[in-house]
């Protein structure tokens, strides 16, 4: 993990989603919502790259939101 105020932010920013995103899945009991949190709490300490991080919160929350629409 690099350590410049960039990258630091960001992967600040995504674990924060991902922290209420678990919380809220987790009052609610709703399984896609805990899933997606504790995968956008965990990546970013595995991802250096800024667009990256970005591209792979993105697609977890799209899918999260894919998964809602289909009634799970």
């Amino acid at each position: 993990m690099s350590f410049d105020a960039t990258s630091l932010l960001i992967s600040f920013v995504v674990s924060s989603i991902g922290f209420v995103a678990f919380m809220y899945g987790r009052k609610q009991k709703r399984l896609p919502q805990m899933v997606a949190g504790v995968a956008l709490m965990v990546y970013p300490y595995f991802v250096s790259n800024i667009w990256i991080m970005i591209g792979i919160a993105i697609a977890i929350l799209a899918a999260m939101i894919g998964l809602l629409r289909l009634g799970l």
